[in-house]
């Protein structure tokens, strides 16, 4: 029996995503009998117990070093402090690596791994090479491009960066050039192409089986122009971008503008839909009623009713996260509006609107600007799109299982 080691960054939701939807695959497609574990902590730690109860012995719980939560995504003045302070309740980060370390050492000495599939985890890169274990790094980034007010963060983009290239292999989760959306966040020496693979998009290419439509769905099939404002993120920049929208919405030229906000937070209370008068209503008072809305606040969406409105909106508004960005592009070949939180958003956001896939905006005057330009010069986004799309490698696990069977093999 072949053993797999999956190791998942915490900080944010993208690494998870992606390594499930490659554990599908795996288990289907490759051929060997296979025993994978899983190593994460915090939220995605929770994750992972759910969707495996009955294997909690092939899951563990190694906390790995993650920024502290700002205002608006990590802090890093409370981040610098606890590098050799403990601030916030955790412990010095110094502190925090070295256990952490050793800990997935440990692990890597109890299961004797034949492969390991690190997205996001640095550390256990370094470990698979010290150990002479095969290893596949997959990612979106390698040297991404900073920006003036984010120099600083160089010599640590530059550590990293070598410490990913010891992966025996490197997976690209993104369609090969020219339409690879990180782009900008690459920049891989040329000694490395040679272990690099633009295996696609990291679909899990689950085909939603349409049931009965929601009072969601009903109220908006009739409804033309709308945008889709996604909120997504860990706490600090779930909520930085909900502030962000509610200043946007604010102005005079969105008082019709139609919108559908998801919170991404199974929170049924933040489902309301405003009527152009500023009266609010439940979603399925407001289908009842047959209510002129002008906002939709919904706090989770379902896969079906997720579908239903990216097929039926004009435009998404997202924070530039590399899974949203080609979903919305190249699944959907809806143009986007981009409000960055990180260098690694605003990269791929400039890539978009260089093609005229989208817009970059910084601030609420861009933001308004935008929609209004996407409303006018419509037909030159979708004939961009339309390109893209056709373009669009959404088959990146179904690479990445063929890729990890030949390195069982060998």
């Amino acid at each position: 029996m072949k053993k797999i080691g999956g190791f998942i960054n915490p900080w944010g939701n993208g690494h998870f995503t992606r390594m499930m939807a490659l554990d599908d695959v795996i288990r289907k497609d490759v051929e060997d009998d296979l025993d994978i574990h899983y190593s994460s902590s915090g939220e995605i730690y929770q994750k992972l117990l759910k969707k495996f109860p009955a294997k909690k012995e092939n899951l563990h719980n190694i906390v790995i070093p993650t920024p502290i939560d700002g205002k608006c995504g990590p802090s890093i003045t409370l981040s610098l402090f606890n590098i050799l302070l403990p601030v916030a309740g955790r412990q010095p980060l110094v502190s925090v690596m070295a256990k952490y370390l050793r800990a997935e050492g440990k692990l890597y000495d109890k299961q004797k791994f034949d492969l390991v599939i690190n997205d996001g985890d640095v550390g256990s890169n370094i470990i698979a090479e010290k150990r002479n274990v095969k290893s596949i790094f997959i990612t979106n980034q390698f040297r991404p491009k900073l920006w003036v007010s984010r120099s600083y963060f160089y010599p640590a983009v530059m550590y990293i960066s070598k410490k990913i290239a010891k992966a025996s292999k490197i997976i690209v989760a993104d369609s090969p050039p020219p339409y690879t959306i990180c782009e900008y966040n690459l920049n891989f020496p040329e000694r490395l192409k040679k272990k690099i693979v633009y295996a696609g998009h990291f679909s899990n290419g689950t085909t939603i089986n349409h049931g009965p439509k929601s009072d969601l769905q009903k109220l908006i099939e009739n409804v033309d122009g709308f945008g889709y404002w996604m909120i997504t993120g860990n706490k600090s920049t779930n909520k930085a971008t909900a502030t962000k929208y509610e200043k946007v919405f604010h102005a005079t030229r969105m008082n019709n503008e139609r919108r559908i906000v998801s919170h991404a937070k199974n929170d049924p209370s933040l489902d309301k839909v405003l009527d152009k008068d500023g009266k609010t209503y439940s979603i399925s008072e407001a289908f009842e009623k047959n209510i002129d809305w002008i906002q939709i606040d919904v706090g989770f969406l379902s896969e079906q009713e997720k579908d239903t409105v990216l097929n039926l909106c004009k435009y998404a508004v997202i924070n530039g996260s590399h899974t949203a960005m080609g979903e919305i592009l190249g699944t959907k070949a809806k143009p986007i509006i981009g409000i960055p939180v990180y260098d690694e958003h605003t990269n791929q956001i400039k890539w978009a609107e260089e093609r005229n896939l989208g817009i970059l905006a910084t601030n609420i005057k861009q933001t308004v600007s935008a929609v209004s330009e996407i409303h006018n010069n419509y037909n030159k986004y979708q004939e961009n799109l339309v390109e893209f799309a056709k373009n669009y490698d959404r088959n990146g696990t179904k690479k990445t299982a063929k890729i990890i069977s030949e390195m069982l093999e060998d």
